[in-house]
């Protein structure tokens, strides 16, 4: 997937049929839609390969560069689903496509709930370069569930990165890609092999910890987590948690700056392609600028080797 470009006049379009009053769950899907890996396990319909997702070069994106964004949509995150439908995908979309930290972006978006708890604890688009990110982000559906049970399986995109993307970016030019997740709790720690084979259909013979996750994630990913500060009693222990797991990887934006995701993970994507931190600010206004350094400031730059490594 991934054919096409995008265009303003196509966001304009689409942008123009939604409602800024209507709250997120009226914005996106109803529905279980067939962006639920679940949902493909479930009625076996396996034609096209639905289990897997596929960023493959194209005469419009001859280097195709696999992003994943992964958000958290349990509780009450419909305010993250919604500013991503209204405002920051097309951001993020734009500023890769002026900019070019990264070459031909394939976008794929990813609703995370709770594996433990949630019917569909992730849910994935395709690989796409047009408007269907957009389109197709919007037929996601909100579950909104999770389980008061001290974390979110945001390692269930590692997951699914490791296992069940393909690309040309990492198979023919051993060049990794983006991986974001981005939430306001913990990582629930593991997956075991019964989740594994609900959500997925596969089949593990041990449980699969974090760490384990995210070191098959990172063979074709470059894998980041941003933390949602937004006044919780632990969110400090959260932060601490999170930079544990993933040092130099994870940073923190507090929900009422939640409009700068967009820079922030530009900034994020051009530091991590070799800019310095003021060169990948320089195209902001002052305010952007600011708010997406303050995040900017806990993440590494890259390493001298930062293809993949087998």
């Amino acid at each position: 997937m991934g054919r096409g470009s995008y265009r303003a006049s196509d966001w304009a379009k689409l942008r123009s049929r939604i409602s800024t009053s209507v709250s997120a769950e009226e914005i996106y899907a109803n529905r279980i839609t067939a962006f639920t890996p679940a949902l493909d396990i479930h009625t076996k319909k396996t034609e096209g390969c639905k289990q897997i997702r596929e960023s493959r070069d194209s005469e419009d994106s001859p280097e195709s560069t696999p992003v994943i964004i992964g958000f958290d949509v349990t509780a009450s995150m419909g305010y993250l689903a919604k500013e991503l439908a209204l405002n920051s995908m097309n951001k993020i979309i734009t500023n890769l496509y002026k900019e070019k930290p990264i070459s031909n972006p394939h976008i794929l978006c990813a609703a995370i709930g709770d594996s433990r708890a949630d019917n569909y604890p992730l849910q994935v688009t395709q690989f796409e370069a047009d408007i269907r990110i957009i389109e197709q982000l919007i037929d996601l559906y909100l579950e909104g569930g999770g389980g008061g049970n001290g974390g979110e399986s945001y390692n269930l995109l590692w997951y699914f990165a490791a296992k069940h993307t393909k690309a040309d970016c990492f198979e023919k030019r051993s060049k990794k890609g983006y991986l974001f997740t981005i939430g306001d709790d913990a990582s629930l720690g593991n997956l075991s092999p019964a989740e594994i084979k609900r959500i997925f259909n596969d089949d593990v013979p041990y449980v699969l910890s974090d760490e384990e996750l995210l070191r098959k994630a990172e063979k074709n990913y470059n894998v980041f987590h941003i933390v949602i500060e937004n006044e919780q009693a632990d969110e400090e222990k959260i932060f601490r948690k999170w930079q544990e797991l993933m040092p130099g990887k994870v940073t923190i934006i507090n929900k009422k700056d939640i409009s700068f995701l967009a820079d922030i993970i530009y900034a994020i994507i051009s530091v991590s392609e070799g800019k310095t931190a003021n060169e990948a600010l320089k195209s902001m206004d002052q305010n952007k600028a600011e708010k997406a350094a303050e995040s900017l400031a806990y993440i590494e730059g890259p390493k001298k080797q930062s293809s993949i490594v087998f």
